[in-house]
């Protein structure tokens, strides 16, 4: 017995001999250069210059900041579409008509030239919260009054590209009958992620009403709208983009976020928002003069009044 343990301490002893010499050769390899047999030297870390520490890379213009938070500020066009059929023989404004296939061909070239459709309230959280667009160059693609066609020829196209739209609704003097837009189908272009905004209760010149009516046809109009069909409605569309201060002051007492006009150009974020700029889009435009219009107003926008007076 006493033979055993004897044994077992001697081997304890040596094994303890044994690492006690590992770690001692480890540590002289360490301390030692590569074969010099002298101490390695670690360079101290260089001094940190004044330009060193603010110097950062070269890249695309910063983030405007607002209120302590980082926003885009990438311009943004929006497209203006009425009613997305041939034109009628003696329709009264045979220019506001997009024929299906040339509707289709423009949104195809759109997207080859790497553009992807956003919503009003996609813009406005890039441009105030910095929230992300999706890939692509972003652009509105906007429809006035609600017509019946928005919804049986613009929806199925914007849906095969994964594109949204915004409806600008008007809930009265439009009826289905005379080709306007039902409750279902309304419902059914909510379902399909488009945002809806409105023109107002009618097709109203806003700048010619009573202070009543106007608060009528701007916030009565949103709150029916929210009551509808359950949504926020952020945004206005002036229709005819007629408008004045007094209409631009009852569209932001109504809680809308801004607005729309039929001035042409690209939307900023440096601009007004309740005078936001749009591209009305004719008939025959082809698909390549749309692209060319868009690069145009881009680079020298037009002017446009401020406001009806």
């Amino acid at each position: 017995m006493r033979r055993t343990e004897a044994k077992y301490a001697r081997r304890r002893r040596s094994a303890a001999f044994i690492a006690v010499c590992v770690a001692a050769g480890i540590v002289a390899v360490i301390l030692l250069d590569s074969g010099s047999g002298t101490p390695a030297r670690v360079p101290a870390p260089a001094p940190r210059t004044a330009a060193a520490r603010t110097t950062t890379p070269r890249c695309a213009a910063a983030p405007k900041v607002v209120s302590g938070r980082v926003r885009g500020g990438e311009s943004v066009p929006i497209l203006m579409y009425h009613v997305i059929l041939p034109a009628p023989p003696g329709a009264p404004y045979p220019g506001l008509y997009v024929t299906p296939s040339l509707f289709a061909a423009q949104m195809h070239a759109l997207a080859a030239a790497g553009y992807h459709a956003v919503t009003m309230n996609e813009v406005w959280d890039n441009w105030h919260h910095g929230t992300p667009l999706p890939p692509g160059r972003p652009i509105v693609v906007s429809f006035d009054n609600g017509y019946e066609s928005q919804y049986r020829e613009a929806l199925p196209v914007m849906r095969s590209l994964g594109w949204v739209g915004v409806e600008n609704l008007q809930l009265s003097g439009l009826p289905p009958s005379q080709g306007g837009l039902s409750e279902r189908q309304v419902r059914a272009l909510v379902c399909a992620g488009w945002e809806l905004d409105t023109q107002g209760y009618s097709h109203a010149d806003l700048p010619a009403l009573t202070p009543s009516e106007l608060t009528f046809q701007v916030a009565t109009a949103r709150r029916r709208i929210r009551a509808l069909y359950h949504v926020a409605a952020d945004w206005f569309c002036y229709p005819s983009g007629q408008y004045d201060a007094a209409v631009v002051a009852a569209v932001r007492a109504a809680g809308f976020l801004g607005s729309t006009t039929v001035v042409p150009g690209w939307a900023s974020p440096d601009e007004d928002p309740y005078r936001l700029p749009r591209l009305r889009v004719l008939a025959g435009t082809s698909p390549q003069s749309l692209l060319g219009e868009l690069d145009v107003i881009r680079d020298d926008p037009p002017p446009g009044p401020s406001y009806v007076t």
